[in-house]
């Protein structure tokens, strides 16, 4: 029981890190929650009993990758997410929403069909 509860807290961890690189406009808090997810995804690794594969994760990954994305993030001098000039491609929105849509439709249909 205690690692069901475990599991689902490292879950919580990891998604929620997730959704803060992805929605967080301040690349060096992207790159902090980045940080977040790789560690939900180290415990996970620890319940499965692959402490090697853990303890890489947490210091190849959170370790030596993020500290480079944050040196270059700073070498860049990138404050906010506007100020990389990027233009959005005309209707880029609707498009990705029907493609993700159908990504969920399909991921749905799959594991119905599985059981």
């Amino acid at each position: 029981m205690s690692e069901e509860i475990v599991f689902i807290v490292a879950a919580a961890i990891a998604l929620t890190g997730a959704l803060g690189v992805v929605l967080s406009r301040n690349p060096v808090h992207a790159a902090l929650f980045l940080v977040q997810t790789l560690v939900g995804v180290a415990v996970h690794f620890v319940l499965a009993d692959a402490h090697f594969l853990a303890a890489v994760q947490v210091i190849v990954y959170a370790g030596a990758i993020v500290i480079l994305f944050l040196f270059v993030i700073m070498l860049l001098g990138v404050d906010r997410a506007e100020s990389l000039g990027v233009e959005p491609i005309a209707g880029q929105r609707p498009v990705a929403v029907i493609i993700g849509a159908g990504l969920v439709a399909a991921l749905l249909t799959a594991g119905l069909v599985a059981t």
